[in-house]
């Protein structure tokens, strides 16, 4: 399982060290970095017609926002 990082995890259970949570913040960073790639790639590929109220719906959003607060 060393090409899926888990190496250092199964290594420290072996010698009898404590298996906690290995590359699990690893894990969350990629997640993290994942997420914003494709919401990026999702905006990129919308037609010019779907930007355009994409923008006038968030614009509207935060005007309603500053009035309720």
């Amino acid at each position: 399982m060393v090409e899926y990082g888990n190496a250092v995890d199964q290594g420290s259970r072996a010698t009898g060290g404590g298996g906690g949570v290995g590359g699990g913040g690893a894990d969350l960073g990629a997640g993290a970095v994942n997420f914003v790639n494709d919401t990026v790639h999702q905006v990129q590929a919308l037609p010019p017609e779907m930007l355009l109220l994409l923008a006038v719906v968030i614009l509207a959003g935060l005007y309603v926002l500053r009035r309720a607060l």
